[in-house]
């Protein structure tokens, strides 16, 4: 009888810069690895990886890219990448230059809402031209998660047209190497208008208690895409905005730290039981057959 080798998560920390910038910012890799896991301790968060392990030879994964919220921090979405990674997925979580909970300088500014998909940008030419990695991706099946600012930022790239509060457009690049996005609880309010034509699948998730990006956020989406049958839409009864992120360490969970807190009742460790299983059923569906 033939046995199947488990796959557990490797693990890498790069920097990617961009050069007209003359800035660089982390991220964090998680890719599929035959090398057994241990927990690891990235600050005070806890994951089950390999660092720095050999990537399985011979085959290309499907890249995903995380695109966190506004000042938020890419070590939220573990729960998501480490699943992913365990199912055949390079997984990158990179934190945004000006807009991470290190440094919010670029908050509420015109620069961040261009600079935000470029990172994303950047990141996939970055790993794509990794020796490391390279080999590995599979580059006709690319996407993006984002959250809550992520969601605004994979709008962008699939082609969406933010607009200033005051009605100017702003030019941004998309990116046609991605090929899908998973929305959680999205900013879509850039896009408020009627000059949005997005053609790829879309998985849209919506908290049903969100004061930060409310059901209006949804319907800008349904808007914006030129086949409505391509979007995948699930409203996640009694969550919170901030019930996407990786449970929290019981140290951190605190009624005045927001991000820690959900609506009563809400079992965020059970959610995130569900919630990367779903992903990965929505990408494996939806991401174009390999190349290979």
């Amino acid at each position: 009888m033939i046995t199947q080798q488990p796959i557990f998560t490797g693990s890498k920390q790069l920097q990617v810069t961009d050069n007209n910038k003359g800035i660089s910012f982390p991220v964090l890799v998680h890719y599929p690895t035959y090398a057994p896991s241990a927990p690891v301790n990235f600050g005070p968060y806890l994951m089950d990886v390999s660092i720095d392990a050999a990537i399985i030879a011979d085959q290309q994964f499907p890249l995903v890219i995380i695109s966190h919220g506004n000042n938020g921090s890419h070590l939220l979405y573990r729960t998501i990448s480490t699943y992913l990674s365990k199912h055949g997925y390079i997984v990158a979580m990179l934190e945004h230059y000006g807009n991470n909970r290190n440094n919010g300088s670029l908050e509420n500014t015109i620069e961040n809402i261009q600079l935000r998909p470029k990172h994303i940008s950047l990141t996939i030419d970055h790993l794509l031209a990794d020796p490391f990695f390279a080999a590995g991706i599979s580059q006709n099946r690319i996407a993006v998660i984002g959250h809550s600012m992520g969601g605004y930022t994979a709008l962008a790239l699939a082609g969406g047209l933010p607009y200033t509060l005051e009605g100017q457009p702003v030019k941004v690049d998309s990116d046609n190497r991605i090929k899908a996005i998973v929305l959680m609880a999205p900013g879509a309010g850039w896009f408020n208008h009627d000059h949005n034509h997005v053609t790829i699948p879309i998985m849209l998730l919506m908290a049903e208690h969100d004061p930060v990006t409310p059901s209006w956020n949804a319907d800008v989406v349904f808007r914006m895409v030129t086949d409505s049958s391509q979007i995948v839409f699930r409203k996640i009864k009694n969550a919170g905005h901030f019930s996407f992120l990786s449970p929290f360490p019981a140290a951190m969970k605190n009624p005045h730290f927001l991000p820690s807190t959900d609506p009563a009742g809400f079992d965020r460790e059970a959610f995130h039981q569900e919630l990367p299983a779903d992903i990965l059923h929505f990408l494996n569906d939806k991401l174009p057959a390999s190349a290979i």
